[in-house]
């Protein structure tokens, strides 16, 4: 039995794959020497993808694709999208080897290209045209969608803060909201008059009517209970496909916020602590797409442009 062998189970390649994951991180740890840190990494990435693909009958380059199409709808980063297609490929390597798959299905994965992506640029008219479409079924689905979408632009939250929001995290008198962010790091966010406005019509109105389960949370969905991240998304796709925006995502209405305030002349650190970037360099990315707005309108404007 080779040292690989030993690490790798006897399964039928047609099994869960929760415990290949566990053989494989062994193997890159003992056999192969990786890093504790790289091998997290590994186990990160396959223990996510094993919330969409379970066994090995569904493990092929189709499911592979579209996991990784999920990622980019989220808004991932590009550098996040090149390390899980990584992971998985080595993976399917390994697992071709030790017989879990009859063949390397993730050979022909391709890798996104890891680089500075800037992100689409609306002016604060299409913005504002932009969270005042919610598209909704009935008056009570449009207040929550109309307060998402003004929340969502007023501080550039992340969707998975959204969602985590409950009704003692927001003060109407100073018009901030606490968010717990990546690490369970909190920080407070202002919010306007329009999301003031939007918030109380849904808490006083729709929500009375929504709300099932979890009486703590802000935002519900249609069955009452918290709402998630994928009801949030549609939400956004909905209104942005009515506003020529077509493929807009939560993150991108994030960008669009940040992008926004550089233009009217935030200071760059209060953006950062806004966003709850824990590194500067992770919002100057913004200072680019002003940069671009900038010579955009120097063109349309200027007589000698």
């Amino acid at each position: 039995m080779s040292d690989k062998r030993k690490f790798a189970g006897s399964h039928a390649p047609v099994g869960q794959m929760d415990e290949a994951i566990e053989d494989f991180a062994d193997f890159q740890l003992h056999v192969k020497g990786r890093a504790e840190a790289t091998v997290r990494g590994y186990r990160a990435d396959l223990k996510n993808l094993a919330e969409d693909i379970s066994t090995f009958a569904d493990f092929n380059l189709n499911n592979l694709r579209q996991w990784l199409g999920n990622a980019v709808a989220e808004g991932k980063a590009r550098a996040t999208l090149a390390r899980r297609t990584a992971s998985v490929k080595a993976f399917s390597s390994w697992a071709e080897r030790e017989g879990y798959l009859s063949r390397d299905v993730a050979a022909r994965l391709v890798t996104p290209k890891v680089g500075q992506h800037l992100p689409t640029v609306m002016t604060p008219q299409q913005a504002s045209e932009l969270v005042g479409n919610a598209v909704s079924v009935d008056e009570a689905h449009f207040q929550r969608d109309s307060a998402i979408l003004e929340l969502l632009y007023a501080t550039g939250m992340r969707v998975a803060e959204l969602v985590r929001l409950d009704i003692g995290d927001v003060d109407f008198k100073r018009s901030t909201a606490r968010v717990t962010g990546k690490g369970n790091k909190q920080r407070v966010v202002p919010f306007g008059a329009a999301a003031t406005d939007a918030l109380q019509q849904w808490i006083d109105g729709g929500r009375t009517e929504l709300a099932r389960g979890d009486a703590r949370a802000i935002f519900v969905g249609s069955r009452g209970a918290r709402i998630d991240q994928r009801q949030v998304r549609r939400i956004v796709e909905k209104a942005a496909a009515v506003t020529d925006a077509s493929g807009l995502t939560p993150h991108g209405v994030r960008h669009l916020a940040a992008t926004h305030l550089l233009e009217g002349g935030a200071d760059l650190r209060v953006v950062q602590e806004l966003l709850g970037h824990s590194s500067l360099s992770s919002t100057q990315i913004y200072t680019h797409v002003s940069t671009q707005r900038i010579k955009q309108v120097y063109s349309q404007a200027h007589p000698r442009a």
